[in-house]
C-alpha cells in the first residue's frame, strides 16, 4: 500500500532535477502538440479477454495525470500500449503528435518509462544500471556518467550507487529505476504504480523530482490505486473500469462536487463496505 508523503524530508534530498536533464529537448526534432499523450481506440484481446475495449484519451502537456481503476481495469495494459511496450490488438497512441507505432524511435527518446513489476537487471549495480540504460539510448558516455551521478545525488542514492539492485529496498528500486526514466532527459513521464510499497521519505523525495520535472515543462502520467494521492498531487485525472475510460479531465471536473473516491465509487459500481460478519470477532476458541 502505499504511504503517506512526509512534511519532514531533508531540504537536501530530491528537490531538483539536475539542470542537464531538463524535460523536452528532444521534441523539437518534431512539431510540439498541446496534448502530450494522446490514446487513440486502444484494443488490447488476449484470447477471449478483452483487456481494453477502444480507449480514447488526451493528456495535455505540462499536466500531472493520474489513472485509477479497480484492479483488473486495464490501467497497466492500456499504458504499456501507449508506450510502445505492447502492441495493441487495433488502435494506437500519438506522443506530441507523433504515432509512436509509425516512429518508435521518437517515441522511446520523448519517453520516460517507470512500468511496475517489470523484471531489471538486479546484478548491476545501481549507477551501472542507470549508465547502461543511457547507453541504450544512444547518449556519450560522458554525458551518461555526469548525469548518473547528478540522478543518485538527487534522489538520495549517491551512497549507494555501488551496491547491487537486488540488495536495495523497494523504496530505492523505485528511485533507481525513476533515475533510469530520466536519464535521456524525456518530455514525458509514464509512471506505474511509483509510490506502491514505498517508504514515506521515498516518496517524499519521488514527488519533489516528479514536481520539479513538471516545473521545467514535462508531463508526468501516473497511475495509482490509492484516491487521496490522485487527488493530492494530480492536476487531472481517468477512471478506467473494465477497458474503458469513464471519466476524465481536470481534477475538479472528474470530482463533480463530490470527493475523488466517492465519485470513483458512483462510476465503477464498487462497494467499501465489509459486510455484515457477526462472527468475526475476537474470540477465545
Amino acid at each position: 500500500m502505499e504511504n503517506e508523503f512526509v512534511s519532514d524530508t531533508p531540504d537536501n534530498i530530491g528537490l531538483e532535477l539536475p539542470a542537464q536533464i531538463s524535460p523536452s529537448p528532444q521534441v523539437q526534432e518534431k512539431p510540439h502538440s498541446e496534448i502530450a499523450l494522446s490514446i487513440r481506440g486502444l484494443v488490447k484481446v488476449f484470447g477471449d479477454f478483452v483487456a481494453c475495449a477502444g480507449m480514447n484519451l488526451d493528456i495535455p502537456a505540462g499536466s500531472f495525470y493520474g489513472i485509477v481503476g479497480p484492479n483488473g481495469a486495464g490501467k497497466t495494459t492500456m499504458l504499456s500500449m501507449a508506450t510502445c511496450m505492447l502492441t495493441p490488438t487495433a488502435g494506437t497512441a500519438l506522443v506530441h503528435g507523433v504515432d509512436i507505432w509509425k516512429d518508435s524511435a521518437y517515441a522511446k527518446r520523448t519517453l520516460g518509462i517507470l512500468p511496475d513489476g517489470v523484471r531489471t537487471f538486479d546484478r548491476l549495480s545501481g549507477g551501472e544500471l542507470v549508465t547502461y540504460t543511457g547507453l541504450l539510448h544512444g547518449m556519450e558516455p560522458e554525458v551518461v556518467r555526469s548525469r548518473t551521478t547528478d540522478l543518485l545525488q538527487a534522489l538520495g542514492l549517491d551512497t549507494a550507487g555501488d551496491k547491487l539492485v537486488m540488495d536495495y529496498s523497494a523504496g530505492m528500486r523505485k528511485k533507481i529505476l525513476l533515475a533510469c526514466a530520466l536519464v535521456h532527459s524525456p518530455s514525458v513521464l509514464v509512471l506505474d504504480e511509483p509510490f506502491e510499497a514505498v517508504d514515506p521519505i521515498s516518496a517524499k523525495t519521488i514527488l519533489n523530482m516528479l514536481n520539479h520535472f513538471r516545473s521545467r515543462g514535462g508531463t508526468v502520467i501516473l497511475s495509482s490505486h490509492v484516491m487521496d494521492t490522485v487527488a493530492r498531487i494530480c492536476s487531472h485525472v481517468a477512471v478506467i473500469n473494465q477497458g474503458q475510460v469513464v471519466a476524465s479531465g481536470t481534477l475538479a471536473e472528474v470530482e463533480d462536487g463530490m470527493d475523488l473516491f466517492t465519485r470513483f465509487e458512483n462510476l465503477v459500481g464498487a462497494r467499501s463496505e465489509g459486510g455484515d460478519l457477526a462472527w468475526l470477532a475476537p474470540s477465545s476458541n
